[in-house]
């Protein structure tokens, strides 16, 4: 884990790609910079555990973090998956407590965090940030609410079409061909996110493309070519 110099930390401003941070003034942006730890983390670094004390907020300033836990069989369940310009830690704001789950690197990434003392001083001052942190935090239970819905059903079919959904909605291109959508997640992430095997996956997508569902461009890239269908294979 590398940390940089204090001016290394302010030039870079990490605050400016923060979406809560957005309309601030810009020497509000230096002083909340002024304020900040940049830190990298290598690919599979963990970033920290559960149980850790909860004083942290964390904005990812480059690449991409996953947030997980271990089931009773000690296998990895992704809860989230946070990339360039999201943040997390912040349901733990408002009182001392522990990381309930792990954060790790899922490639090298770059990390800016501001002590929780420090964030509540900011929010005190712009209560506008507390409501986009109330909105964001209303996403992630949605996100999860969904996730469980998915996870506890038996049917794979709805869990892989949860799960190209999660990616469509997050990050999608419409072509002439249909909606293509980039994989964020290696085979293994995938599987951990939604309860499968990772030959389940490939199975899995080889069939949604041979039912013209899907088309598997590359090992990243997968274009949706019947979005009904899809959504029909979710609320099976």
């Amino acid at each position: 884990m590398k940390k940089c110099s204090c001016s290394e930390c302010k030039n870079r401003l990490c605050a400016t790609k923060v979406p809560i941070f957005e309309n601030l003034e810009y020497e509000e942006l230096l002083e909340i910079s002024g304020k900040i730890d940049y830190r990298e983390f290598d690919k599979e670094e963990v970033i920290f555990s559960e149980g850790a004390p909860a004083d942290t907020m964390y904005f990812i300033n480059g690449g991409k973090i996953k947030i997980y836990k271990y089931n009773k069989a000690g296998k990895e369940q992704i809860l989230n998956v946070l990339a360039d310009g999201e943040f997390f830690g912040e349901l733990d704001l408002i009182k001392t407590s522990k990381y309930n789950f792990y954060a790790a690197a899922m490639e090298k990434t770059r990390i800016c965090t501001l002590a929780k003392k420090e964030m509540k001083n900011i929010i005190l001052r712009n209560p506008e940030i507390a409501v986009k942190l109330l909105e964001n935090v209303g996403k992630r239970l949605y996100s999860l609410e969904n996730l469980v819905q998915s996870l506890s059903t038996n049917d794979v079919d709805a869990r892989i079409a949860f799960l190209l959904i999660e990616f469509m909605e997050k990050s999608s291109n419409v072509t002439d061909e249909g909606i293509e959508i980039k994989l964020t997640m290696k085979r293994e992430d995938m599987a951990n996110y939604i309860g499968v095997t990772r030959e389940t996956i490939s199975r899995k997508l080889k069939k949604f493309q041979d039912e013209g569902i899907i088309k598997i461009k590359k090992a990243k890239t997968i274009v949706i070519l019947d979005e009904d269908r899809l959504y029909e294979k979710y609320n099976e």
